[in-house]
């Protein structure tokens, strides 16, 4: 039996751009450009990147909530890329979604016992009763208190509301959750906390995950592997501490030298300063998308697009510089 829980071939997104009196298109944003990746269970794969890279967009593909333009969706070895809203409703119980933003994704007008068994509700899950007193464990689950259920989300703090968000997500027994920048809203003091209680889910539910975020230190907590986007690609893939003790692509050398470091003494390596701005999706540029922007730019980096391919065991970077294995300057 395969060990494998989700994989994505060649996944594309764009969204058209029409103009005109009669709204013809006159382009597309390429928001996701040809993703592949898999999943493995009970694994954490962290994706990462800049604003607009596409990372956010990705999630939501893989849950269907927006349609892929190109590109095949496997799920326990099930393709879901065609299935109907009716089949997806079913398969929802094994894939649910933490949102960035606790507030706006919670009902303001709904109890928080409302907003937890809806869930079970649309699923058809349970009765009245059973649903209550689940609502009730699954608040004690997340550190939360059961007599919380009768209050609004306003009349929590941000990291309880993020917690009724996973609590959410949970009360189905999923098998995939995929967390869009579960804690970028939150403070920082409370960012470990929400990172050490979806790590104790994990252990306790036997989940997988695919964790969303811009900020590479959360990642490097709580993931296995570690895939970089860039304009829509992913341009490197492999396992976190192999990715932050030795990057190979330029755009991953460029990130983790930006993130800053507390100790002072520590010994870094020099930053490395990208010039230029990320080019806009709805016109990116040809060959490499990071050639405008990369210090190791070669004449082949205008014109062919890099293959994702895999360097050394179990690192997969899309960058002419390598080939087989070596680096080629």
């Amino acid at each position: 039996m395969s060990d494998t829980l989700l994989e994505v071939k060649n996944l594309r997104k764009h969204f058209p751009i029409k103009g005109g009196i009669i709204g013809k298109q006159v382009g597309a944003v390429k928001a996701v450009d040809g993703v592949s990746f898999l999943i493995k269970k009970g694994e954490t794969l962290g994706l990462v990147g800049e604003s607009g890279c596409g990372k956010s967009t990705t999630g939501r593909l893989l849950m269907r909530l927006l349609e892929p333009t190109e590109g095949q969706i496997y799920f326990e070895d099930q393709e879901i890329t065609n299935l109907s809203r009716k089949e997806m409703k079913s398969l929802r119980r094994e894939m649910q979604m933490i949102f960035q933003d606790p507030f706006a994704s919670l009902n303001p007008r709904h109890t928080v016992e409302r907003i937890l068994s809806e869930p079970l509700i649309v699923q058809g899950m349970g009765r009245a009763e059973d649903r209550k007193q689940k609502v009730r464990e699954m608040l004690e689950v997340v550190g939360l208190s059961s007599y919380h259920a009768k209050r609004y989300p306003h009349q929590f703090s941000g990291g309880q509301r993020q917690r009724i968000g996973i609590a959410r997500a949970l009360m189905t027994r999923p098998k995939l959750i995929v967390a869009d920048e579960p804690v970028s809203a939150l403070d920082v003091s409370i960012q470990s906390q929400v990172l050490n209680l979806l790590q104790e889910l994990q252990k306790e539910f036997d989940l997988t995950y695919l964790f969303i975020a811009h900020d590479l230190g959360v990642v490097r907590h709580i993931s296995d592997r570690v895939g970089v986007m860039y304009l829509g690609h992913l341009v490197e893939l492999t396992e976190s501490e192999r990715l932050y003790e030795q990057p190979l692509h330029p755009y991953t050398k460029a990130l983790l030298s930006a993130v800053p470091i507390a100790d002072p003494k520590a010994a870094r390596n020099e930053q490395e300063i990208l010039t230029g701005d990320i080019p806009s999706p709805s016109n990116p540029p040809k060959g490499c998308p990071f050639h405008t922007r990369c210090p190791k730019a070669m004449d082949i980096c205008q014109s062919q697009s890099p293959d994702f391919q895999e360097v050394e065991p179990a690192h997969y970077v899309a960058c002419h510089l390598y080939h087989d294995g070596k680096l080629h300057v």
